[in-house]
């Protein structure tokens, strides 16, 4: 299931605050790499949140920068994400066989 616009919009608060993981952050990328008109409300929503406050605080700020911060963390939190998935996976299925091989140990099949 994919997000639309409305979903989208309502979770960059929590994107920016990295609130977002798993499936909803997977989604929200997504959504965010192949609609434009997303991707410029993310713009303008982390201006307004942390451009702002960084400016008040005399410090440089650039948006492209930022931005581009911010999709990356994104994407590496993805990636660990489904490499712990993959593990948790993995480790699944060694129990079961050793479940299997435990069965088949005591009734000596």
């Amino acid at each position: 299931m994919s997000m639309d616009c409305k979903e989208v919009e309502k979770k960059i608060p929590s994107f920016l605050q990295e609130e977002l993981g798993g499936v909803s952050l997977e989604e929200f990328m997504a959504h965010i790499e192949s609609c434009p008109e997303c991707e410029e409300e993310l713009t303008i929503q982390l201006l307004v949140t942390e451009g702002l406050e960084h400016l008040e605080e005399g410090n440089n700020f650039n948006l492209q920068d930022e931005l581009m911060i911010k999709l990356e963390d994104a994407g590496h939190r993805i990636r660990v994400h489904r490499t712990l998935l993959y593990i948790l996976f993995c480790l699944e299925a060694m129990v079961a066989a050793a479940i299997i091989i435990a069965l088949c140990v005591v009734f000596r099949l």
